[in-house]
């Protein structure tokens, strides 16, 4: 009887003792490390800034290189022209000018080009397209010349077109076109021009400006000159 006294007095003795050393649901959940495998809470490093917010907006198009234009070049037919608006890529395009001097362009259809210097050309293009965009910004970029022509024929050793983006010269062409041939008839050469719808000729005396005489008949060529070599 003693014993089991003795072991009941213990017993209620112990019960309050051990509620007392519980922790509290939330005392441990404040205090327990995060179940493995799961992912921590980003926390950044003191004086770090954000990231950046992604840019979701159109990015501009990249220029393609343009051919050196001469200081005096107006568009003209059989140039290739590309048209960039920026942030618009379905409205720019590469265009080569009709015979009829006129480009073709997507929403915007057909525009005049020809006897325009690249920066009108921009400003008419941009004018146009402000009835379907929103402040356009337009560039022009030359990409091949090809109405600056100039033709030389007869004895020569590569008769034919050649393109001019810079100054030249009838002897400048002649070398150009490989030189003169054995039999070429050195002072009888001739350049045809058309000057306000009337053809004009000029003579050239090849052996005299190799000799350093008469050099003012050496003229500078202009678009559409032809020089014969008989």
């Amino acid at each position: 009887m003693t014993t089991m006294l003795s072991a009941r007095t213990i017993l209620t003795l112990l019960v309050p003792l051990l509620a007392g050393t519980q922790t509290p649901l939330h005392a441990q959940d404040a205090g327990a490390k995060p179940a493995q495998g799961a992912p921590a809470p980003a926390t950044p490093p003191a004086g770090t800034k954000p990231a950046p917010v992604p840019n979701t907006a159109k990015p501009p198009i990249a220029l393609p290189a343009g051919a050196v234009v001469p200081a005096d070049y107006v568009i003209g037919p059989e140039d290739i022209l590309t048209i960039v608006f920026w942030r618009e890529k379905d409205l720019s395009s590469e265009v080569v000018v009709r015979p009829d001097g006129r480009i073709s362009l997507p929403v915007l259809q057909d525009i005049n080009a020809a006897g325009l210097t690249p920066e009108q050309l921009r400003e008419s293009l941009t004018k146009t397209a402000e009835r379907f965009v929103e402040d356009p910004n337009v560039t022009v970029v030359v990409k091949q010349i090809n109405s600056r022509r100039v033709f030389i024929t007869g004895m020569v050793a590569r008769p034919g077109p050649y393109n001019i983006t810079a100054p030249m010269t009838v002897v400048q062409l002649i070398a150009f076109s490989g030189g003169l041939l054995e039999y070429a008839d050195a002072k009888n050469i001739v350049v045809m021009r058309n000057e306000n719808a009337k053809d004009t000729s000029y003579k050239f005396n090849y052996k005299e400006v190799s000799e350093g005489k008469n050099l003012k008949q050496n003229i500078q060529l202009r678009p559409g000159d032809t020089v014969i070599v008989p």
